[in-house]
């Protein structure tokens, strides 16, 4: 069916949903539904007070017609006059609807980034019917066949439900990659913090998204076992995920924004919520665990402590722990200006501490806040909640 032929149904523009993996900045983001279906996570505050839905297929249909429209208008214009300056854009956008503006910005700033990959927003597109998503994944293919990588937000729960040949139908269609936030192998802490799934759930996704010739991204949160469950919560991750096999383990360290259940369970004394030092020892010992598998490492998100943690297991085990370990055999006032330093982006790797005017920044900054190895930790919690 053409954009032309489209039936309105209550189309109301281009859209774009609030958030997307960091490895995605340079994906076109579509929106397929809107907000989370599960949305009870007692440590994630994006969605809540929203309500979800999803979003008619057509609608979405329309959506990649404009961002086509566009890409196919801009490029047209730039073989005629050469680059287009956001003047000229503004000028381009004059008059049009808000969401048409919108598709107007996403296709000029995805063709900046190269049009490589498209993000399918927004927490778990994998929700909808899987013949549906299959419609929409063949459309991206038909109007962009030269995008290389279509991925999405998927929940071991929802993936669990779907079966191994409609996986395979969706990857033939042109699903090549799925983000799961596994959060924990510890069916302890998963049920303590609502996640709605357990160990053995997110071990047969992840398989299943594996099995079916799609990359699997697993998303880990250091610290969220909190100091009882620290351990379990190390060991019992890496475990599941030497189940797996995954393509990439990415790393999210924990932070408690204010408006969240886990903040509440914090303040009352319910949760016992670890310091910098204790999550890289927690760290360590789940890096340590690993084995058996292929996947490559990342600590890609400003959050965490070490962000040069990366590497392919298992040839580069060894460095990457080798971090940890530096860093936990540094002096305490060393490790001070480390964690003020990572925290107000001055610093991205241990060997930063010897780069004099950042370091000085440091300095200045404990100084002036009265940072002491005693309140750390509570200075540290408020930096972080800025990157939420």
């Amino acid at each position: 069916m053409s954009e032309h032929s489209r039936p309105d149904s209550g189309y109301a523009g281009f859209e774009q949903g609030p958030i997307r993996p960091p490895s995605e900045a340079a994906s076109l983001l579509l929106r397929v539904t809107r907000n989370c279906p599960w949305n009870r996570c007692s440590f994630c505050p994006v969605y809540k007070g929203e309500q979800f839905s999803l979003r008619p297929v057509d609608h979405v249909l329309r959506d990649i017609d404009s961002v086509h429209r566009y890409v196919t208008a801009l490029r047209e214009r730039m073989d005629l006059s050469g680059p287009i300056d956001y003047r000229q854009l503004s000028q381009l956008a004059d008059g049009l609807s808000d969401g048409e503006q919108l598709a107007l910005y996403a296709a000029r700033a995805w063709l900046d980034d190269g049009m490589q990959s498209i993000f399918l927003q927004d927490a778990n597109s994998l929700v909808i019917k899987p013949d549906e998503l299959a419609t929409i994944l063949r459309h991206i293919r038909e109007l962009f066949p030269e995008v290389e990588r279509i991925t999405s937000y998927a929940r071991s729960q929802t993936i669990d439900r779907i079966s191994a040949e409609q996986m395979g139908q969706l990857a033939e269609a042109g699903l090549n990659r799925i983000h799961i936030g596994m959060e924990s192998g510890s069916d302890a802490v998963l049920e303590k913090v609502q996640k709605g799934c357990d160990r053995q759930m997110h071990i047969r996704a992840g398989q299943k998204v594996k099995a079916a010739g799609m990359e699997l991204s697993e998303y880990v949160m250091p610290g969220l076992g909190g100091r009882a469950l620290s351990r379990e919560h190390a060991l019992q991750t890496a475990d599941a995920l030497n189940r797996i096999d995954a393509d990439f383990i990415r790393l999210r360290s924990l932070a408690i924004p204010n408006h969240t259940e886990l903040f509440s369970e914090w303040q009352e004394g319910q949760f016992d919520k670890l310091g910098d030092r204790e999550v890289a020892e927690e760290i360590l010992l789940f890096l340590d665990s690993l084995g058996g598998i292929h996947s490559r490492v990342q600590s890609d998100h400003i959050l965490n402590l070490f962000q040069e943690i990366e590497g392919h297991l298992p040839q580069d085990q060894p460095l990457m722990t080798g971090v940890i370990r530096r860093f936990l055999a540094l002096p305490e006032e060393e490790q001070l200006v480390y964690q003020v330093g990572r925290r107000m982006g001055l610093f991205a790797r241990l060997e930063d501490l010897q780069h004099g005017m950042r370091r000085r920044r440091a300095e200045r900054a404990i100084e002036q806040y009265g940072v002491t190895p005693e309140n750390v930790d509570q200075v540290i919690d408020e930096l972080m909640k800025r990157f939420i």
